[in-house]
């Protein structure tokens, strides 16, 4: 059971919650979310990198000079690939890398990073954060408060919020995200992972609904 100090929105502790990690991942995994992390990075790969072959290059296919008697070094046509303007030797050619892991191990995953967040005290637990319109200096200022000017911050909200992320959308290296989309290359690619109060109900429902 790991109990984490409430803070406000002028930086002050204002209470405490629990979250059993015993529950929420009794053991850590490294190698499940070295996978997880790879098949995220993998499915937002672009996979549009293409270069022409030999085949693809425009050019005569006709032999440069004869074989034998010029003085020069033999050759072929000009779209070799040894030669400037010609095709790839290896060319490369889009493809998808798009894979899937099984479903229960993707969502151990995001368990077990949140839990490794609490281990390395890389979470902060905040009282809320209702925002009435848009506005990122109110945004920046919080974050100041919270001391976490600079540094790489991931907001969680229990439900999607349009003022919260459009607040902080221009801010760099802080992201929003519901808790229902939160997965573990999200948790773990941050530096401080930040959980509304609501966020945190969510949290331990979800570790006492399994």
């Amino acid at each position: 059971m790991a109990t984490l100090d409430v803070y406000n929105t002028s930086g002050d502790v204002t209470g405490s919650v629990d979250i059993d990690t015993d529950q929420l991942a009794p053991k850590i995994n490294k190698q499940l979310l070295h996978d997880v992390v790879l098949m995220y990075q993998a499915n937002d790969r672009q996979g549009s990198a293409a270069t022409k072959s030999r085949a693809e290059v425009a050019g005569s296919r006709r032999k440069m000079y004869r074989q034998k008697g010029t003085g020069n070094a033999r050759a072929g046509h000009r779209t070799s690939g040894v030669r400037r303007g010609g095709g790839h030797i290896f060319a490369k050619k889009q493809r998808n890398f798009y894979y899937r892991l099984p479903a229960k191990a993707v969502r151990s995953a995001t368990r077990m990073a949140i839990a490794s967040k609490i281990q390395d005290g890389e979470i902060l637990i905040l009282d809320g954060l209702a925002m009435d319109e848009p506005k990122t200096r109110t945004m920046a200022e919080l974050l100041g408060k919270l001391d976490l000017s600079g540094k790489s911050a991931l907001i969680t909200t229990k439900e999607h919020d349009a003022n919260v992320y459009k607040s902080a959308r221009n801010i760099s290296r802080v992201d929003v995200s519901s808790f229902s989309d939160l997965n573990a290359f999200s948790v773990l690619k941050v530096d401080k992972l930040v959980l509304t109060t609501g966020a945190v109900e969510e949290l331990n429902a979800s570790i006492s609904a399994s």
